[in-house]
């Protein structure tokens, strides 16, 4: 099992950046893709930024320019810098990662943390 936990989520205010943090630990064989999702109320849960592990990088049309995924492939770990932050970016973020012990890879999920952009 690999477990995810992010950290970095808060209050800020519009205009203003965070910066979020996911740590992979556990029985790790290789992780390829990880990258963010986010979940606001009332609405499905969507992609907004991923990384392989070659550091290919994609972002959600909403986010681009806006915000940056980077990895450490040594560390096993994740951020994203989220600048300019609107409050339609307010959501739980959860990090996501893919490991190819197995085929087909198997998908791991931590437990999300909250960003709440507001005045």
């Amino acid at each position: 099992q690999v477990q995810l936990v992010e950290s970095g989520g808060g209050l800020v205010q519009p205009g203003g950046s965070l910066r979020l943090s996911c740590a992979a630990s556990g029985s790790i064989f290789r992780l390829d893709v990880m990258g963010w999702y986010r979940q606001a109320p009332g609405k499905e849960r969507e992609l907004v930024a991923s990384v392989t592990r070659g550091g290919s990088t994609n972002y959600a049309e909403s986010v681009k320019g806006r915000f940056t995924i980077s990895r450490d492939n040594a560390k096993n770990t994740v951020s994203l810098q989220m600048n300019s932050l609107k409050s339609e970016d307010t959501a739980v973020y959860y990090c996501y990662a893919q490991d190819v012990r197995y085929f087909p890879p198997e998908d791991y999920w931590g437990k999300g943390t909250l960003v709440t952009v507001s005045s």
